[in-house]
């Protein structure tokens, strides 16, 4: 028996006026997943435990079946273990954005999509005049880099970018969360305005608003952690190998923590110009191997935080016809069964542009398995699935312990 998961981030939301009060899944064109809504059974999916913000690393953990609040410890040391950067006894790490301030605001939290090539010359720029023994730069993908600092007091109260585009960066800015942390604090904050003292009239800023793009003019740490503690899938469930495929280090560093080979996918990004089909050959070759793979698509989150209600239709689209469809075809043809589930990890509605703590939609297709009465895959009809509502690690347990 083989599973797959095929997660489209952020691809739920809520009624939309201008699609006459329905949602992008509404809408879309996606007979693919809608085939495979019939064939399987549906339900709602609860992906952000009670006390935490809905951020993408809370709902994946969740997703995979872990107990959040056993396990998490920041985005950053998931992120460090995706680009194989050691989280030391003693050592905090952090994510760290590169961020777009226009006026003394928050104007968007990924600098225009700013290019891997320009955001690693910000960052060995930055690692060169503020790194030390104490404090480290790592660079990462587009605007999505690391921090990582010794002696760092986790207790931290910071806000993810994405979630405050307008505010003034000075009110969002790093609070202690004890009084222990402060210092910390401190450090971080002062740490943002030398960045953006030194990153306003780099090179590298002033050529991309010459023609017109966003400067990546400042740093935004935020999501601090110590090193996690997690039982990898396989100890868990009945799982010989796995792999994970994603553009995003986030997801990548979830699945070495959880056991996974990392699939590197030439041309993939966390856009809807990423390899589309390039993902969907790597899953088929992988399952022919691995008993688990999970296949991650960030586009239809970014036209989320976007607000952009016509790329996030397209991306589910493109989600349907360029990944489920030969996906499916594929493995309808295999004489071991396939087990496919999908879903999103949480909504990212265009209305407000950042996460929800809504439950998603979800589907389970196990060849052979009675369908439910749904015909279609969307937010209100996976309601009347017969699955119902389930929260967290039940849905890796129906998934793979059925």
């Amino acid at each position: 028996m083989k599973y797959i998961i095929i997660l489209g981030d952020g691809m739920a939301d809520e009624p939309i006026a201008s699609l006459g009060n329905k949602t992008c899944l509404q809408v879309a064109n996606k007979p693919n997943i809608d085939k495979i809504a019939a064939l399987g059974r549906n339900g709602l999916l609860n992906t952000i435990p009670e006390g935490f913000a809905p951020g993408s690393e809370i709902a994946n953990l969740s997703v995979l079946g872990y107990d959040v609040a056993k396990v998490f410890e920041g985005r950053g040391s998931l992120e460090a273990a995706s680009m194989g950067v050691v989280i030391e006894p003693g050592e905090m790490a952090m994510r760290c954005n590169l961020i777009c301030i226009e006026d003394k605001k928050i104007k968007n939290h990924s600098a225009g999509h700013i290019s891997n090539e320009e955001a690693t010359e910000l960052i060995l720029f930055l690692q060169q005049q503020l790194g030390s023994d104490v404090l480290n730069f790592y660079p990462g993908v587009s605007y999505r880099h690391l921090l990582k600092m010794k002696g760092g007091n986790k207790n931290l109260i910071c806000t993810a970018p994405h979630d405050v585009p307008g505010t003034a960066f000075a009110d969002v800015m790093i609070q202690s969360g004890t009084p222990e942390a402060q210092t910390t604090a401190n450090f971080l904050n002062d740490l943002i305005l030398r960045s953006q003292a030194l990153l306003e009239n780099h090179p590298v800023n002033l050529k991309r608003a010459a023609v017109g793009k966003d400067k990546a003019n400042s740093i935004w740490p935020w999501s601090p952690g110590y090193k996690p503690e997690m039982k990898t899938l396989l100890e868990t469930y009945t799982l010989n190998s796995g792999s994970v495929i994603s553009a995003v280090d986030l997801i990548k560093g979830i699945g070495v923590y959880a056991g996974l080979k990392v699939i590197e996918v030439e041309g993939a990004t966390g856009l809807y110009t990423t390899n589309y089909e390039g993902k969907a050959q790597a899953a088929i070759d992988a399952l022919r191997t691995d008993d688990f793979v999970y296949l991650h698509i960030e586009a239809s989150d970014e036209a989320g935080h976007e607000g952009d209600v016509n790329l996030k239709i397209k991306t589910i689209e493109y989600l349907d016809a360029r990944i489920v469809k030969p996906i499916f075809d594929e493995i309808s043809t295999w004489d071991e069964p396939v087990i496919i589930a999908i879903l999103p990890d949480h909504p990212t509605p265009c209305a407000i542009k950042t996460h929800t703590k809504s439950p998603v939609p979800f589907i389970i297709y196990r060849p052979g398995e009675k369908p439910d009465d749904v015909m279609i895959y969307d937010e209100f009809a996976a309601e009347k699935g017969s699955y119902g509502l389930l929260k967290g690690a039940e849905f890796m347990k129906n998934l793979i312990n059925h």
